[in-house]
């Protein structure tokens, strides 16, 4: 049974990660800001909630420290917590940009950092390990506004395959996942010519990246390592002029 750590994972993609790893007999433990959904979740699914503001350094790297007692380690941790503020570049500010980059880019380096030091105390007692970051398709597509988004973005791209290298040695293969149009709200209204838009022919759902995220953790898929998946229904690949 594996034991997977997942930020963020109250609603919409992070909620689909914590179900596909419980209803595959996983021990799963998320943690998110939203108490309600993050109880109703572990109500439905089986997996442990943890009240964490990835903001506060001590709590998150508490809740992994309480896994880490508890479970004796961590198998799999999934950095999916994010936000996507966009501000005009001119009304934004300072502390906006630090906020959208701790959020998004800073959780991964703190997780990833505390997996990396447990194993060393390990000592090699655990030869299989997986850290899966959410990126997204604004790493190398922007629009108005949006400059601290894809800037973290950016930055958990680069960070992923500075990790793989460095965690190699503690039998850790690092990855990470951008999405492109995922819908998450169910009040969201999608047009024919939204889903028509994806080379794929629908606009995506959390699933699909949760698919992806058990792909990655099977033990078979070990020669995967230091890559972005992209999984947006085939849009970056389309050449589009003005009309």
């Amino acid at each position: 049974m594996r034991r997977i750590f997942v930020t963020g994972g109250a609603h919409g993609i992070g909620r689909a990660i914590v179900e596909a790893f419980a209803a595959a007999g996983d021990r799963v433990a998320f943690c998110d800001i939203d108490v309600v959904r993050g109880e109703e979740l572990a109500k439905r699914s089986s997996a442990r909630f943890l009240a964490v503001d990835v903001l506060n350094i001590e709590a998150l790297e508490g809740a992994m420290l309480e896994l880490f007692e508890e479970w004796g380690d961590i198998d799999v941790v999934v950095n999916n917590v994010g936000i996507s503020e966009f501000e005009s570049i001119t009304a934004t500010s300072v502390e906006h940009f630090e906020r959208v980059i701790n959020i998004n880019l800073r959780t991964v380096f703190i997780t990833s950092r505390l997996m990396a030091m447990h194993r060393e105390k390990m000592d090699g007692k655990n030869d299989y390990g997986r850290i899966i970051n959410i990126s997204s398709t604004r790493y190398l597509q922007s629009e108005p506004g949006s400059e601290a988004y894809a800037a973290s973005k950016g930055g958990v791209w680069s960070l992923t395959h500075a990790l793989a290298v460095s965690l190699s040695p503690y039998h850790i293969t690092v990855n990470c996942i951008a999405p492109g149009w995922i819908s998450v709200r169910e009040d969201e209204h999608l047009r024919d010519e939204d889903h028509a838009f994806h080379l794929s022919g629908r606009v995506g759902c959390a699933e699909d990246i949760a698919r992806i995220c058990l792909f990655l953790c099977d033990s078979k898929s070990d020669f995967i390592n230091g890559e972005c998946i992209t999984v947006d229904g085939g849009v970056t690949k389309r050449m589009i002029y003005p009309e």
